[in-house]
């Protein structure tokens, strides 16, 4: 049996506009910063081509043994509130270029 890695996507709605997401980078330890990192989601228009990554600030560090986070598990008020965010902040889900990094706070704003 093949096991996957890839994580799937979910659809929602952004005043009134469909978007794509995804869980791209779990909450884990880096040793470029020397510290923990929080999740990352990928975040695409439904009808755009330009992707931007949404970086969340570390939570507190996983106990040992502590199941990983599954997409399925992050609130869908969050991923609302910081792609609105996202667009706040000038990623323009409609045009075309690389992907953008957007860190955003915990709460998503």
């Amino acid at each position: 049996m093949t096991r996957t890695t890839k994580s799937a996507d979910f659809e929602i709605e952004v005043a009134g506009e469909p978007y794509v997401w995804r869980l791209q980078r779990q909450p884990a330890w880096s040793s470029d910063i020397a510290g923990w990192r929080g999740m990352a989601l990928t975040v695409r228009h439904k009808e755009g081509q330009r992707d931007a990554v949404l970086e969340f600030p570390p939570g507190p560090q996983p106990r040992y043994g502590a199941p990983m986070l599954k997409a399925s598990q992050i609130a869908p008020a969050l991923v609302k509130k910081a792609i609105a965010s996202a667009i706040a902040a000038g990623w323009e889900p409609l045009s075309r270029g690389k992907t953008v990094t957007i860190v955003v706070e915990a709460d998503g704003g």
